[in-house]
């Protein structure tokens, strides 16, 4: 009632938008642009909050998708004239850490992983396999590059140096994202764009991370004993999960799982 009367002051509101997961356009639980818009116009647009939240649990995914998350989120919070915080949970590196960088300031659990400033390309070779069980691979294609990196095909070495330069300008506007967003908090004499990771006291103390934190304990320290938090995300409805979806997300689920094994997690 008190929110309808005029003069009286409102408790606080942050509005909170869960991040988690690969970051990808495959799968129903796989973030990506399209999928998060409604959520993140909605934490910045409805009411006043007086800061929008992140909680950020991603070991990363695709390079774009990371952009176009992280600019809407910027977009929005100039338009808005609202700050940003983010708040690591197992993990933010690679694509997960790019959204983090789109907040104001970023805070982690003691052994949150950040970092894996990177980017990575894997794949198989099977030629040797098709060979040795009699296979032959025919591809016709108009213009030479377009089957490159065939895994049923020898390795091309032009094919792969075409890659590393693929890999290393997308490395480059990584690394961009962060100096900007991170400016002058970044330590100097440090080269933190190797793919390394690091857990969040290392991580504060490179200027990776603004500190130690969790996300009701800093909202309240922040904004009061009085702070409202609002969650925005995805609602999933029980029919959307049968049938084929529920395989595709079963394949995603180990992509995923094997994701978050690499950082131990």
């Amino acid at each position: 009632m008190k929110r309808w009367l005029p003069f009286v002051k409102s408790d606080p509101t942050v509005a909170v938008i869960r991040l988690s997961g690969m970051i990808g356009t495959q799968g129903r639980s796989a973030l990506n642009d399209a999928g998060l818009a409604p959520v993140i116009e909605k934490a910045f647009g409805r009411g006043k909050p007086v800061a929008v939240a992140l909680e950020i649990n991603s070991p990363g995914g695709s390079p774009v998708q990371s952009s176009l998350i992280g600019a809407r989120i910027r977009r929005l919070a100039a338009e808005k004239d609202v700050p940003v915080i983010a708040f690591v949970e197992d993990v933010a590196a690679s694509g997960g850490y790019w959204l983090a960088a789109a907040a104001d300031e970023i805070y982690a659990d003691p052994s949150s992983v950040v970092g894996s400033i990177g980017v990575i390309s894997a794949s198989f070779g099977l030629d040797e396999f098709i060979k040795g069980h009699g296979v032959q691979r025919r591809v016709y294609t108009a213009g030479k590059s377009k089957s490159m990196l065939d895994p049923f095909r020898a390795e091309n070495p032009d094919d792969v140096a075409r890659l590393k330069t693929l890999l290393e300008d997308i490395h480059a506007n990584f690394i961009n994202h962060i100096k900007d967003r991170r400016a002058t908090r970044l330590a100097e004499g440090e080269d933190l764009f190797t793919g390394e990771i690091w857990l969040a006291k290392r991580a504060t103390e490179l200027g990776l991370i603004d500190g130690v934190g969790h996300l009701i304990p800093t909202l309240k320290e922040r904004f009061g004993e009085k702070v409202k938090i609002k969650r925005y995300g995805d609602k999933r409805g029980m029919l959307s999960r049968i049938g084929m979806q529920v395989t595709q997300d079963a394949v995603q689920g180990i992509e995923e799982r094997a994701a978050f094994a690499r950082f131990g997690i």
